[in-house]
């Protein structure tokens, strides 16, 4: 593992390069994200109780409507869900189908559902809301969605009751718009630009008003590029994403102007970090991160030889990154010089999605029956505790925080655990 500071003077660079370990087993799996898991017992320096279940709660639950009154179980030993409750994804889900909002649990599928993270008790439900694997974008206090009836409309949704607030066609100019962001002014999408017989072989990115509902700004993207494969963040005066033709590009939020555009590497479709001025991108074997004004490259972080970094996530100030060496990375963003680095993982899934309460990280591992939801010990990176809800399914696991609960999603099942 190297580390280098590009353009810094004092040419700083991480402590050491770390040895090979287990090129075989490595090999086998592939290149890419990582794609196995943990039983409910976790691995590593604390043996875990196997008395992680979904059908269970925690003493003081209060049964399947868990209420306020738990108590969290010791460290080592994985929690019982407070309640859990059935739950509609599509299978073309991406990391932002749940989400927590407030005091709402927020489930895209069909129906959108809302639900009390305390109790688990349903507030509302929309069939034909969202299409499917929507994206839970946030514009300030409204949940942006393109329309459920692929009628070209963009929707607002108030959180808390599901009732619609906002709606725009964009002058009807353009086909299927997709939000990719938003902020508290605008809502950001790419749509495809309708030809006279109503087809579409062109499309643009957009900025729609929140307050109008008209487009602020339109640009037209090259030739070639598609509507879909987006991963998209907005920070700021800046949006940036990365597309499926390797394409990482910055543009300003207040008029729509490229900023800058370079190709990396990998095509990143999971996940781009942004953070104090700068976008942070898994770049196959390194974390690559780079200035949201001019493009610059402020520092690079390096794997294995023969493996490479998942999507990172930046949390309290502190970016958290697994990899494909089965190692769990946290780094400071703004040198690239790691905290600490756990690459005592190997009999155990890595975490590919993120949340952080007090001195606990949590990580959601994906396609494999023995994954569940993960806690490490943040100061260290040691493994406490995998839950895994016993279904014996490979499907995706999601895992967001609110307050004292995490709320996770698995293969059709909606739960809440003790944030410890």
């Amino acid at each position: 593992m190297t580390t280098r500071n590009v353009g810094r003077p004092d040419g700083r660079e991480a402590d050491g390069v770390m040895p090979r370990r287990r090129l075989l087993r490595l090999a086998g799996a592939g290149l890419g994200l990582v794609l196995a898991g943990a039983v409910t017992t976790a691995c590593g320096p604390e043996e875990a109780d196997a008395s992680g279940g979904a059908e269970g709660t925690e003493p003081g639950a209060g049964g399947k409507g868990g209420g306020d009154a738990f108590t969290t179980p010791p460290a080592g030993t994985a929690p019982r869900a407070l309640w859990h409750e059935t739950a509609s994804v599509g299978t073309l889900g991406n990391h932002e189908v749940l989400a927590v909002v407030g005091n709402v649990v927020l489930v895209a599928g069909d129906p959108l559902v809302g639900r009390d993270l305390a109790t688990g008790k349903q507030l509302w439900s929309l069939p034909g809301a969202a299409q499917p694997g929507a994206r839970l974008i946030m514009g300030g206090d409204m949940l942006c969605l393109a329309s459920g009836e692929y009628d070209g409309d963009l929707v607002g949704l108030d959180p808390a009751t599901g009732k619609e607030t906002w709606r725009s066609r964009l002058d009807g100019r353009y086909a299927q718009p997709r939000p990719i962001g938003a902020d508290t002014e605008r809502v950001y999408v790419v749509a495809g630009i309708l030809e006279k017989d109503l087809s579409s072989r062109t499309n643009v990115i957009a900025a729609v008003d929140i307050s109008t509902g008209k487009a602020v700004w339109t640009e037209q993207r090259d030739a070639g590029t598609e509507e879909s494969g987006i991963t998209s963040a907005v920070l700021g005066k800046h949006l940036v994403y990365t597309d499926h033709r390797k394409n990482l590009t910055v543009r300003d939020t207040a008029t729509g102007r490229q900023l800058w555009s370079k190709k990396i590497s990998s095509s990143n479709f999971e996940r781009i970090a942004v953070h104090d001025g700068a976008v942070v991108v898994a770049d196959g074997r390194n974390l690559r991160s780079f200035g949201l004004d001019d493009g610059a490259e402020r520092w690079a972080l390096e794997t294995e030889e023969f493996s490479a970094f998942n999507g990172p996530t930046v949390l309290e100030g502190v970016l958290y990154a697994s990899d494909s060496a089965h190692a769990l990375w946290a780094v400071d963003p703004a040198t690239g010089k790691r905290r600490w680095h756990n690459p005592d993982l190997l009999e155990v899934s890595v975490p590919l999605q993120f949340a952080k309460v007090g001195d606990t990280l949590y990580g959601a591992t994906e396609f494999d029956e023995n994954g569940g939801v993960q806690a490490y010990d943040a100061r260290d990176g040691k493994l406490r505790w995998t839950y895994n809800d016993g279904k014996g399914s490979i499907e995706q696991w999601y895992v967001v925080s609110g307050g004292n609960r995490l709320a996770a999603l698995h293969d059709g099942r909606l739960m809440a655990l003790p944030a410890v």
